[in-house]
């Protein structure tokens, strides 16, 4: 789906500025974060929408961006399960 947004120059002036990336990918990366810390989409969605072919990607995009990661209790006794699994702890 395409969005068309309508922003002063000035305030686009400023946003680009902030690095070299091009507005529309800024934009849409502030969507992403926007929208997985709103709880509104996955991180599998958020690598969809980046273009991200693996989660180490998405790990360092987020650790750039200063996004903390969420983990339910189910996530963490999934994990022990799998590490107990592996190392037969």
């Amino acid at each position: 789906m395409e969005v068309v947004l309508t922003i002063p120059d000035s305030i686009a002036f400023e946003i680009q500025n902030r690095g070299n990336v091009l507005l529309s990918r800024r934009l849409l990366e502030f969507a992403a974060i926007q929208a997985h810390e709103a709880e509104l989409i996955t991180e599998r969605d958020v690598m969809e929408m980046l273009g991200f072919d693996c989660r180490e990607e998405l790990y360092e995009f987020f650790k750039a961006h200063d996004v903390r990661q969420k983990y339910a209790p189910e996530d963490w006794e999934r994990e022990r399960a799998t590490a107990a699994a592996i190392f037969g702890s």
